[in-house]
């Protein structure tokens, strides 16, 4: 965190810079640096200073400083997934983290604050500054964007890390930088009041050429999550970790939740998310922007995610390796059974065929997953291998398949979603894709869940139907307990891949989904063409409770002895 206002900001916009599809507005690739005077003269570079802000976004990967963090994102440290290639522990969640490793979340912290450290100097400066006076409708509404990106930032920290410092301007030499944290309490209502006044400011809606820039549903989205996440029982008192770094103690929180949720569900007047007719209509809602969608950041033929490298993208990331795929993310069977049926019955009934694991599911298993015989750019999945290769060759996708077969899935599932096989696999880049951070089915959930614990059950209902009957899913109609586990699981199915279930299952404390055996099907062809699988364990995932949060690196705690260290480490 020694990180000192330096005499010139160096803005750097690489090829990955926020895209808003207008060249003229959005010409960020600078080649120079520029000295402060002249950026916050000018409100053009201002606006190119706040694009390059909005990189702390981040995007298809997990951690753009490592090669294999550029390729696949948190789903292979959750429930749903694991990392493939030949099973290493990049999360260490199998070695545990240290102060000293946090394996491929290193790097979070300082990349963090360096964006923390970016947004404070121009929050410094922008009110003074020449650019104000000469555009201030402009300049106000960049400055609200900054807040928002700090705000979002912040977010992030306290999901990983629990309280931390806030620092709301940039330090300067004569400053204390041996930093203390703040509670989680303290964290929380910073980011409150942070998004409350960006939201004040930012549009309610922007261009089709502005898409990807924050607006007012944005930040409400933003602070939606936030309150949520506060009031689940991860933060509770009596759970532990315990203290001022990790607890949230109002007595209102579950009311606060709730009315973050409802003022974008005001804003958007109660509509009903995008309708579909079967898995290929929704899976095309994750291929191009639309209206359900709060926040994202945009990716086309230009600006994409780890500078100009295609190979960053899922549709080579994810796809198997018979396609020439790096599979990096497997999902677990464990987490495809929580995909219910297509009369809206689980896994756990009657109508579920153990021995035909993949028939009449709902339509999202077969939007967001790859199994065994899916069809899928033009053939069917090929994860078996054959009893006898002289009566049957083994399959395309399997570990004596085509392209590197190392990267053959190691549990049976690919990920489909957000794949777009009208590309190539080899640096096929989509006209418009976006990686969604918030969209309006969250929003729903997590309103559906604030309202449960508030007592108010048929509201519950009202608002998670809206998001499991657009799934095709008849109508939900539990109550207690199990009312709460069909808010869980529908998460878990219309958010997945998207970065939610690592932090949801921690806030909900699910140690069965934390540390478990990982399982997967193992497919063999028969010499008279029948198909059969095996249920197996792939790898075994312990969990420690020191778990629910990253540690603060050790190299931090040296600079600032003040900063205490998080429970365990």
């Amino acid at each position: 965190m020694k990180k000192i206002k330096s005499k010139y900001i160096f803005i750097v916009f690489a090829l990955f810079t926020l895209n808003a599809c207008n060249e003229d507005v959005l010409d960020t690739v600078a080649r120079d640096a520029f000295a402060e005077d002249l950026i916050y003269s000018d409100p053009d570079q201002v606006e190119r200073l706040v694009f390059t802000a909005y990189n702390s976004t981040e995007s298809w990967g997990i951690n753009r400083f490592q090669w294999w963090g550029r390729r696949f994102n948190i789903e292979g440290g959750s429930f749903e997934a694991k990392f493939n290639f030949r099973d290493l522990d990049l999360f260490r969640l199998r070695a545990g983290w240290t102060a000293s490793n946090s394996g491929i979340f290193n790097q979070k912290w300082s990349n963090y604050w360096d964006y923390v450290r970016l947004t404070n100097e121009f929050l410094d400066r922008i009110d003074d500054s020449e650019a104000m006076g000469v555009n201030p409708g402009k300049v106000s509404v960049l400055k609200a964007e900054m807040k928002f990106l700090r705000a979002n930032l912040y977010a992030k920290l306290v999901k990983f890390y629990g309280g931390v410092p806030i620092l709301d301007r940039a330090l300067g030499l004569d400053d204390n930088f041996d930093l203390s944290r703040n509670s989680y309490e303290e964290c929380v209502e910073f980011i409150v009041k942070e998004l409350d006044e960006a939201a004040a400011v930012l549009p309610e809606t922007r261009p089709d050429s502005e898409f990807g820039r924050a607006t007012k549903l944005s930040a409400l989205a933003v602070k939606s999550r936030t309150l949520l996440y506060a009031a689940s029982k991860l933060h509770d008192p009596g759970t532990s970790p315990s203290g001022p770094l990790y607890d949230y103690t109002k007595g209102t929180k579950w009311q606060d939740a709730a009315d973050a949720a409802k003022a974008v569900i005001d804003l958007v007047a109660n509509r009903d998310l995008i309708a579909v007719n079967n898995a290929d209509d929704y899976q095309k809602l994750f291929l191009s922007p639309n209206e359900d969608i709060l926040f994202a950041r945009p990716f086309n033929s230009e600006f994409y995610d780890y500078g100009t490298d295609p190979n960053s993208l899922w549709d080579k990331t994810q796809s198997p390796n018979g396609f020439d795929g790096w599979a990096l993310s497997s999902p677990t069977h464990n987490f495809a059974m929580q995909f219910n049926m297509e009369d809206g019955t689980t896994t756990n009934e009657g109508t579920f065929d153990p021995s035909n694991p993949n028939d009449n599911r709902e339509m999202r298993y077969y939007a967001n997953l790859l199994f065994n015989g899916a069809q899928f750019r033009g053939r069917d999945i090929q994860y078996y291998l054959s009893e006898d290769v002289n009566v049957f060759p083994h399959g395309l996708d399997s570990p004596e398949g085509l392209g590197n077969a190392l990267h053959s899935s190691k549990t049976g599932y690919n990920i489909r979603k957000f794949q777009d096989e009208g590309v190539d696999v080899n640096g096929g880049i989509s006209a418009n894709r976006p990686f969604i951070l918030y969209r309006l089915a969250e929003i729903y959930l997590n309103y559906a869940e604030a309202q449960y614990h508030l007592g108010n059950e048929s509201e519950a209902l009202t608002f998670l139907n809206k998001v499991s009957s657009r799934a095709l899913q008849p109508n939900i109609t539990a109550s207690g307990e199990a009312l709460l586990e069909a808010i869980k699981r529908e998460r878990r199915v219309e958010l997945c891949f998207e970065g939610h279930n690592f932090f949801d299952e921690r806030r909900w404390m699910e140690q069965d989904h934390l540390g478990f055996d990982i399982r997967g099907l193992s497919w063999t062809k028969k010499v008279d063409g029948a198909l059969a699988f095996e249920e197996y364990t792939v790898v075994v995932r312990p969990f420690d409770e020191k778990a629910y949060y990253l540690p603060i690196p050790r190299t931090e705690i040296e600079k600032a002895p003040s900063m205490q260290q998080n429970f365990g480490y």
